[in-house]
């Protein structure tokens, strides 16, 4: 972090200072938490559903089926998405000296952000999607969303040139990445034919093994630019700022940036390892995804040298001890998904529910540990508080949070092994030992333990939202809204 965005600002710069414009952020904030909750609470009533299957209620809208993607994208795309959005324009106006170009530019942004989830997750339960891995919503849903994005894009690409601030920090350059890279995967991804004008069915341009290919393409840098890339820029501004040191590295930071954004473009194919999808292609996939462990761990050192001399902050700073946990998680995440990627363990792991804790381990550990952070870290200063309202309830949040992480990753772990083993397993005479009913029964204890693990993570999430409320409901102590002081504050 470059010595202008940790020094004071100059009594020059006060005299030309402005306002933040933090409104829209307050709703991100509101946004977050709202649906956080929704997108959680999906996700352990599926997990109730594996052990009880009569809580699919015989309702078509109330099966797994329905219920998984909107899960799914209640967390990565209502949860994060506000999440990501929220912290960027925080940091982009600091970060820049300069406030958001429009205020109603944003309030579209925000509310039009809003109705797409609400449509795509009718069209979740209703059954109208374009029926793939990543259940698509169809395609008015996809341009509505095309709007808003680029109205996001619009907004935030307006704050760094009307900027202040010659440098652009690294952070606003891991977030431009996810909005140009996202725009470029849901065009072409989405690209369908509508049945008919004035309804929602339609049918992709794509077929067969291209189909495949594109939507792994989407769905692997929905990955790397969303939940990679735009949680990075969450980490390289939030970090620093609670530990109150500049980032380890900027040059290291850097490095990692553009090693990032080429090699995940290519890692797709590694989801289709033994399918009808050229060699070739699956082995560059693989390739790619090896080399993958640099750029990540990269940054995964930037965070914890970031503290080094300052773990003992750690004992008495559980917002601190949320961000470093969330980069501990990046670094295990970012080690297990190059490994898996690997043709041969790929063989051991794919369709079992080793992928399922992978998954949960990012997005429960790295995602969601980070988000909690840079929630307590700007909630006071959004409300104007000078700290949150229970320090306490922070610590019960950060070891639910972690226990119920634990338990869910390691239950399918070990659920997915399990299976993967009982799948290849053969008789004497060649004939398969096992049929998958047998691995369905087998794997029931392990998600009794998910659903707990599901369970307690939602409840320190839960304390969360309590502490906020408290938080935000006493007398301030500041304005909500403060001048420009310095460009990182």
């Amino acid at each position: 972090m470059s010595a202008t965005m940790m020094a004071a600002n100059s009594p020059a710069a006060h005299a030309t200072a402005v306002g933040y414009d933090d409104d829209v952020v307050r709703l991100f904030v509101i946004a977050t938490l709202f649906w956080g909750v929704v997108g959680m609470a999906a996700g352990a009533f599926i997990a109730a559903q594996l052990i009880f299957p009569a809580l699919n209620l015989d309702l078509p809208w109330t099966t797994f089926g329905r219920l998984r993607p909107l899960h799914t994208s209640g967390v990565v795309f209502a949860f994060g998405g506000n999440a990501l959005i929220g912290t960027s324009l925080y940091v982009v106006q600091r970060t820049c000296r300069v406030r958001l170009p429009g205020r109603f530019a944003a309030e579209f942004m925000f509310w039009g952000y809003q109705l797409f989830i609400v449509m795509a997750a009718l069209g979740y339960v209703m059954g109208v999607t374009a029926g793939r891995e990543y259940a698509e919503p169809e395609w008015m849903t996809d341009l509505w969303l095309a709007v808003v994005w680029l109205t996001y894009g619009g907004i935030f690409i307006g704050t760094l040139m009307r900027r202040k601030e010659p440098h652009i920090y690294v952070a606003n350059w891991f977030t431009l990445s996810m909005i140009v890279t996202v725009t470029v995967l849901h065009v072409v991804n989405n690209l369908a034919l509508p049945v008919q004008w004035n309804g929602a069915k339609s049918y992709s341009l794509f077929s067969g093994v291209q189909d495949a290919m594109t939507q792994w393409w989407y769905g692997h840098n929905a990955v790397g630019f969303f939940l990679t890339a735009g949680f990075l820029g969450i980490m390289y501004y939030f970090l620093p700022k609670q530990a109150g040191a500049p980032i380890w590295s900027y040059r290291l930071s850097i490095i990692s940036f553009w090693s990032l954004v080429f090699m995940y473009m290519w890692a797709g194919p590694h989801h289709l390892h033994f399918t009808s999808l050229p060699d070739w292609v699956q082995t560059l996939g693989m390739a790619f995804t090896i080399m993958l462990w640099m750029p990540s761990w990269a940054s995964t050192l930037n965070g914890f040298m970031t503290v080094s001399g300052r773990w003992d902050l750690l004992r008495t700073d559980p917002i601190l001890r949320f961000m470093i946990t969330a980069v501990l998680f990046y670094g295990v995440a970012t080690f297990e998904g190059p490994l898996m990627g690997i043709r041969t363990i790929n063989g051991l792991s794919h369709y079992t529910d080793w992928t399922i804790s992978h998954v949960h381990s990012g997005a429960l550990g790295w995602n969601g540990f980070i988000v909690f952070g840079a929630m307590y870290y700007l909630v006071p200063k959004l409300w104007g508080r000078e700290r949150m309202y229970s320090r306490a309830a922070i610590e019960w949040h950060f070891w639910l949070g972690l226990a119920g992480i634990m338990l869910y990753v390691t239950a399918m772990w070990g659920s997915g092994v399990l299976q993967g083993l009982m799948w290849r397993a053969y008789t004497e005479l060649g004939f398969l030992r096992y049929s998958f009913l047998d691995s369905v029964v087998a794997s029931q204890p392990y998600y009794v333990v998910r659903l707990l693990g599901g369970l307690l993570y939602l409840s320190g999430f839960l304390v969360m939202i309590w502490n906020i409320i408290r938080t935000v409901s006493e007398v301030p102590v500041a304005r909500a809204v403060s001048p420009l002081p310095a460009a990182a504050e």
